[in-house]
Formats: structure tokens, C-alpha cells, sequence
């Protein structure tokens, strides 16, 4: 039996076809796989953030009892600790329901009678539940994206992992959850901590419009948009700020937390800024899409090792965060590993 050379040119281009279809499936099964892990261990660390609410929760209801009889702070206090309890205990179904009660009675604390470092203790507390609540929500929504397209679905590519949840709290700007401070403009900044080859950082340098004659150095990154990920502000500001491209899946982090309040262009600005790591090789910025502000407060750029920013700081100018030559061992770290590392606070 032979075969015409156009029947063997359709069987090539069928097991051509079925081959490409084959590696597409199994690519996409193995990408389903990691984001199943990846909305599971997100769970993880949000719940490991509403167990420590809890547990200061429970802990400024002790304080507000006090020694003090207050029959309507006592009710207060037990009413918290009754919550705190019930969330530590709540299943899924039931978690999002209690804990947006929880933080319904968090709301109506009058922190004026909280220690400060109460106050401190629970606005941290707070913040990890709102950045893990985030986290979680991008990998739900990354993963259900992939979930239902039609093709997946149709091949179950799924397997029979149930589909994740999202999970949603309520976010609220208080004295506790912020600073006590009158401020003008309140925002979530996405920054990215740029490691060249040689474990060097790229640091921009500006100043506020308003005091141009006092400099300071930075790490890339800005505010979050409205419908923005934390990554995807961190890829954004990275190109209009570099010109660099990147993955935000190649993104590592948020490493660390900093809350700062400080003045720039005539407003005080409270910001909540989340660092990520990012290796490339070492290339020379251009900006990509600068705005009108930054096009005004931007005047330069270096790559920084550390005895470079000990350099800077001794001639007198400020580099954000603080303490960034000793923090970069633990960037270098965090861009090399396969996993993202448990956020931290710094200054």
C-alpha cells in the first residue's frame, strides 16, 4: 500500500497539529498547577495575617476593659473578644462574614485610650491583612482567568481542583490603620528594588518641586492606579521611570513594607510602599513615559552598591528607605529564590 505525497503531507500537518495541541495542553496544565499552588499558599498567608488580627485583637480588648469599671467599655471588650474568637475559629464559607465583623468592631475603638505601641501593633496587623487579602485576590483572579477559558475547560485541564475564592475584607483608613496625621493624599506605591549582575541597585535621583534645592535618592516605583495590581504598578513605573520591560511574574516580593509620611508639591503624602525584587542586566535607563511631575523632580540615575549609598549618605544626601545598603543582601537574596519571601516592615 503507498501513500500520495499529498496524503502524507496531511498526515504530517494532523500530527503536527496534534503534537502543537499536546504541548499546549501540558504547558498550560503544568501553568495551572503552579497557579493552584500559588492562590493555595496565598490562603495561607492571609489567614496567618487574620490569626495575628486576632490575636491583637483580643489584645486591645484586655486593654480597653482595664482596671477601669466602664459598663460600656466592658461590654466592648467582650464583644471584641467574642469576635476575635469566633474568627480564629470560622470556616470558609463563614470567614469573610465574621471577619468584616471583626473589623466592624475594631472601627468604633477609641485608640486615644490605646498604648502607642497598641496602636502601632494593630495597625501593622491590619495593613498584613489588607496587603495578604490583595495577594490572595490576584491569584484567584489570575487563576480563574486561565480556569474558564473554553478550551481548558473543555479538555478539563482543571483537573478536579475546586476553583479558588476570592476573599474580601473591608479597607478602611483610621488613625489605626494609618497615622493619626491630617493628610492630603492617601496611596499604596509599588516599588521595585533593580539588582543589576554585580548586586547592584538602581536608585533614581529628585526632589520635590517645592524645595528643588534638597536632594535625595530612591528606589523606582509610584503610586497604584485605580484596577492596578501591585505588580503591574511595579512593571509600569519600572518603564516609564527605566524603559525596561519586564514579567511581573519575574517580580519576587513584596520583600518589605514602609509607611512614610512626607511632603512633596505642597501636599503631605501618607504612603504605603511595598518593594519587590527584580534582577536584570545592567543597562542605561531611558525613560519610557515620564509624567509632567516627574519630568520636573527626576535629575538623575545610578547603579548603587553599598559602599556607594554609605558614599551619598555621608555627603549629605538622603537615600530611601533607610538603611538600604544593609537591606540589599537580603534583595539579592529574594531575586534569586524561586519563591516569594514573608514581607517585613522597614523604615
Amino acid at each position: 500500500m503507498t501513500f500520495s505525497a499529498t496524503t502524507v503531507l496531511v498526515l504530517a500537518l494532523i500530527a503536527a497539529v496534534i503534537v502543537a495541541i499536546g504541548m499546549w495542553a501540558y504547558s498550560t496544565a503544568n501553568r495551572l498547577d503552579r497557579l493552584h499552588v500559588r492562590s493555595d499558599q496565598s490562603w495561607q498567608a492571609l489567614e496567618g495575617a487574620l490569626a495575628r488580627r486576632a490575636v491583637v485583637a483580643r489584645a486591645v480588648a484586655m486593654a480597653i476593659a482595664g482596671p477601669v469599671s466602664d459598663p460600656a467599655l466592658a461590654e466592648q471588650a467582650r464583644a471584641l473578644t467574642a469576635l476575635a474568637g469566633r474568627a480564629e475559629r470560622a470556616g470558609r464559607p463563614d470567614r469573610e462574614t465574621v471577619e468584616n465583623q471583626l473589623s466592624v468592631a475594631l472601627s468604633g475603638i477609641d485608640i486615644a485610650q490605646l498604648r502607642p505601641q497598641l496602636v502601632a501593633e494593630l495597625a501593622d496587623a491590619e495593613a498584613r491583612v489588607l496587603i495578604a487579602r490583595r495577594f490572595h485576590n490576584d491569584a484567584v483572579r489570575d487563576t480563574l482567568a486561565l480556569r474558564t477559558r473554553r478550551p481548558v475547560r473543555i479538555l478539563h485541564l482543571g483537573g478536579t481542583a475546586p476553583l479558588p475564592t476570592y476573599f474580601e475584607i473591608t479597607e478602611r483608613v483610621t488613625p489605626a490603620a494609618s497615622t493619626g496625621l491630617a493628610v492630603d493624599t492617601i496611596r499604596t506605591s509599588a516599588r521595585v528594588v533593580l539588582l543589576d549582575e554585580r548586586d547592584r541597585v538602581l536608585l533614581m535621583r529628585g526632589h520635590d518641586p517645592v524645595t528643588p534645592d534638597i536632594s535625595f535618592w530612591f528606589t523606582i516605583g509610584g503610586g497604584v492606579e485605580p484596577g492596578e495590581t501591585l505588580r503591574g504598578a511595579a512593571v509600569r513605573e519600572l518603564w516609564e521611570e527605566t524603559g525596561h520591560r519586564a514579567d511581573p511574574a519575574a517580580l519576587r516580593g513584596p520583600i518589605w513594607r514602609r509607611v512614610a509620611v512626607f511632603p512633596f508639591n505642597g501636599e503631605l503624602i501618607r504612603a504605603e510602599e511595598l518593594f519587590f525584587a527584580l534582577r536584570v542586566l545592567s543597562y542605561e535607563p531611558e525613560p519610557g513615559n515620564l509624567t509632567a511631575i516627574e519630568r520636573r523632580s527626576i535629575t538623575g540615575h545610578r547603579w548603587c552598591a553599598p559602599a556607594d549609598i554609605l558614599a551619598l549618605e555621608a555627603s549629605g544626601e538622603i537615600v530611601y528607605p533607610y538603611h538600604l545598603d544593609e537591606l540589599l543582601t537580603e534583595a539579592v537574596a529574594a531575586s534569586s529564590g524561586a519563591s516569594d519571601p514573608e514581607v517585613r516592615s522597614i523604615r
